[in-house]
């Protein structure tokens, strides 16, 4: 009976940490949609180390089997939500932390025994070490290996041509006057930008990369000045929304509105692009490569995203400017330049559109289907680790393994 319970409790001392773990940064990650192991990372640091602290008298083998497994748990769900082998430097960097946590909690338990110098020695130096191995792991766990967007060095100039307020806050009680949207902050730390209202302004200010997102109806003379600076070698990233859905505070019917539809179709129609389709729906759509956009009221055009070479230069169309609305790929509105705050990928595609480099992709979970795929495979492989690791590590192998051998003799008391 006491066998039964010793291996229950063993198994559970391994099952729980891995449960914990998972849960706590499952409820992170759906804030986002990204499969990124450090969520789970700042979980591992607190479970882990209070796993070492109360089982330290079971033996290194036994805490780095329970850090693993909980690493591995977490690795397997990442890897099936995204349908992707998990990002290499963050699952590299997890399984840092989780060691260094519970080896560190495992560390601050002072050694038992009987009151030698020797011992009280280890003591302090056994407690100071824990210290710096979870200050370690704390601070390996805070810096990560996706950092918020820092300005480029060399940063090129790129006219913006809107009618979207991403230059300016609309009335409201937040006040109004200049005010960078959270796309715009983006795009800063890779462009100088330049907005402007008159199309003739493109070849006084030399700028060879433009962004055209939903702007209002512009005069014949306009869309002839566009043309032939793009003919001319211009760079234009479009987006062209046939149904915008951008939140304002403005009345129906104000002009200072955003455009509620496309006003440039004949120029998209002059420069090659065809119509296929319109979707209204609101949707998650991801590329090719694994980068995923979420779109709202698209025209379809030929293809998402279209590229067309028009004289010298080229025009990207995309056909929907709702993508670049905060609410469609950012989850906290508080941090829009670091990557693991965003639920979407639309800042780092349309800077890379562009021309400019982007730290490399993020994983996203592909759909409910896959997340309930990997939660079964993570608490499945979880708990044959826990069970494994019940019958390996039996009480022979719970040495006190840190206690120094030491002939030393107890000190005599008077």
């Amino acid at each position: 009976m006491t066998a039964i319970r010793a291996g229950l409790g063993r198994f559970l001392g391994l099952w729980v940490p891995m449960l914990l773990v998972l849960l706590a940064g499952l409820a992170r990650a759906w804030l986002t949609g990204q499969a990124d192991p450090w969520d789970w990372a700042g979980a591992a640091l607190a479970v882990l180390a209070l796993t070492g602290l109360i089982s330290a008298t079971h033996g290194t083998p036994l805490l780095v089997w329970a850090a693993l497994g909980v690493c591995g748990s977490v690795l397997l769900f990442c890897a099936f939500a995204a349908m992707r082998l998990p990002d290499g430097p963050a699952a590299a960097g997890i399984v840092f932390v989780a060691l260094l946590a519970v080896l560190g909690g495992a560390w601050l338990r002072a050694p038992p025994g009987r009151v030698t110098v020797a011992l009280e020695r280890h003591r302090a130096w056994s407690r100071l070490s824990g210290l710096a191995l979870l200050a370690m792991a704390a601070l390996l766990q805070w810096r990560g290996p996706v950092q918020p967007l820092r300005p480029a060095a060399e940063r090129p100039l790129l006219a913006i041509l809107t009618g979207l307020p991403l230059f300016w806050a609309e009335p409201g009680r937040d006040g109004t006057g200049p005010r960078d949207a959270p796309i715009t902050a983006v795009l800063r730390t890779r462009f100088s930008l330049l907005p402007i209202d008159d199309p003739a302004a493109l070849v006084p200010s030399r700028a060879r990369l433009l962004l055209l997102a939903q702007p209002r109806a512009l005069p014949p003379e306009g869309l002839v000045a566009i043309d032939r600076w793009v003919r001319a070698g211009g760079t234009a990233l479009v987006l062209a929304d046939p149904l915008l859905d951008w939140p304002s505070t403005l009345p129906p019917g104000d002009r200072r509105r955003p455009p509620p539809t496309s006003l440039i179709a004949p120029m998209l129609a002059h420069w090659g692009f065809a119509r296929s389709g319109q979707d209204d729906t609101e949707k998650r759509h991801f590329l090719p490569d694994g980068g995923l956009l979420v779109l709202s009221g698209t025209d379809l055009f030929d293809a998402l995203p279209a590229r067309r070479k028009v004289g010298r230069g080229s025009v990207l169309l995309v056909g929907d400017a709702d993508l670049i609305d905060d609410r469609l790929w950012l989850a906290d509105p508080a941090r829009p330049l670091d990557p693991r705050a965003w639920s979407a990928e639309t800042p780092a595609r349309l800077a890379r559109w562009l021309g400019a480099g982007m730290p490399r992709p993020r994983r996203w979970m592909r759909d409910g289907d896959a997340v309930v795929l990997a939660l079964r495979a993570a608490f499945l492989a979880g708990t044959i680790w826990a069970i494994l690791g019940s019958m390996m590590f039996r009480p022979a192998f719970h040495a006190r393994w840190w206690i120094p051998q030491t002939r030393e003799k107890t000190e005599k008391t008077d």
